[in-house]
């Protein structure tokens, strides 16, 4: 894993929670994937925000497929953020919190998230939105949108709905079982 990867990780929350450090061999891996991109690859145009008030949102907010596998031992739910770091320096930029994820459910359909579900809680976005919304970089460098999959221990109706990202993370603070996280980088074309 390259440095760069590693420190988005970070970023996105993989080391921002407490975790009881139990670890799995590569075979069995807690994991997360999408058949929309690869990790580290650009997302599709598609996925990209849709706020035709800001000319860098030049998508149709559609939601990338993920699914995962290997959940640590223990875990009853999942928190699924997405992450912007370089967005709005200093800060990032928060675009979707999701938890409340029972342990049945292995990934979301492509568009799936792209609108409120039973599948999850709704946190709030730096948008203030309850559900997925893509990236709208500005001309220049990409951006890399960070999805952080956080196995826990809390039951799916544990937390109350809109949260922030901050506030996740506290919230899960000593819950954490395990964190994995997929890279998407997007630019204006």
């Amino acid at each position: 894993m390259s440095l760069e990867r590693t420190l988005l990780l970070a970023g996105g929350v993989a080391l921002a929670i407490a975790w009881n450090g139990q670890t799995a061999n590569a075979q069995n891996a807690f994991t997360i994937t999408s058949s929309s991109f690869k990790d580290g690859e650009r997302l599709a145009t598609k996925m990209a925000g849709n706020n035709k008030q800001n000319p860098n949102c030049v998508g149709e907010n559609i939601s990338p497929a993920l699914s995962w596998a290997n959940p640590p031992e223990g875990t009853k739910s999942y928190a699924l953020m997405m992450f912007d770091p370089e967005g709005r320096p200093p800060g990032g930029v928060s675009h979707w919190v999701a938890y409340g994820i029972p342990v049945s459910v292995t990934g979301f359909a492509e568009g799936e998230v792209s609108k409120q579900t039973d599948k999850f809680v709704g946190g709030k976005s730096l948008m203030g939105l309850p559900h997925y919304f893509g990236p709208c970089t500005p001309p220049g460098a990409p951006h890399h949108y960070t999805f952080t999959l956080i196995a826990t221990d809390l039951e799916p109706t544990a937390l109350q709905p809109g949260m922030t990202r901050d506030e996740l993370i506290k919230a899960l603070e000593g819950h954490a079982k395990g964190a994995t996280g997929i890279i998407g980088t997007f630019s204006k074309p």
